[in-house]
């Protein structure tokens, strides 16, 4: 009996022995897992990289230039945003970022065709005029879904103006350095 226990107590000790031997030097990886980690690189480059860039936009609504001096506009987002000191000057922080990313983060809805202030004023394309927006300078139907570039300027603006007064109200966009 005192044989039996003391083989059975070695075959444990060289079972042990090995579990850990081959713990220890030969770790095994998941393959589901070993494809997408290979390097912290390939994980790191599907998030978008941080950027810094600046843009400027001005709204109009009936020949009334829109301002966002007010605190419940500025800082509403760590990717996009406003400041105080500027409010009319968008600081974008993450690549990839849309008109409509940035507009989202503010207190009011805007679509392409209609305004809906903080106020819940409302400014729809139909019989009282016409819902537009300009980006540096151009007519553009689909800017919403368009990434915000360093430099970009745009102008929204809801009313009847002619194109002289939409000139206008384009040169009030103010300008920013670009880096």
């Amino acid at each position: 009996m005192k044989k039996i226990l003391i083989i059975f107590v070695v075959l444990l000790m060289l079972s042990v022995s090995t579990f850990i031997f081959f713990s220890k030097n030969h770790t095994h990886t998941p393959p589901a897992l070993s494809k997408k980690s290979t390097s912290v690189e390939t994980v790191e480059s599907l998030a978008a990289p941080m950027r810094n860039t600046s843009a400027s936009f001005a709204i109009f609504t009936n020949r009334t230039f829109r301002v966002f001096t007010s605190a419940m506009y500025h800082q509403r987002s760590q990717d996009v945003y406003i400041e105080a000191s500027d409010p009319n000057i968008i600081q974008v922080k993450k690549s990839g970022t849309t008109w409509n990313d940035f507009f989202s983060t503010l207190p009011f809805k805007l679509t392409p065709e209609c305004l809906t202030t903080g106020s819940k004023e409302r400014f729809c394309t139909g019989n009282r005029g016409i819902l537009q927006f300009y980006l540096n300078g151009l007519k553009k139907s689909n800017v919403l879904d368009q990434e915000i570039k360093d430099g970009d300027k745009l102008l929204v603006t809801f009313g009847t103006e002619s194109k002289n007064e939409i000139e206008e109200q384009i040169d009030r966009v103010p300008q920013v350095m670009t880096r």
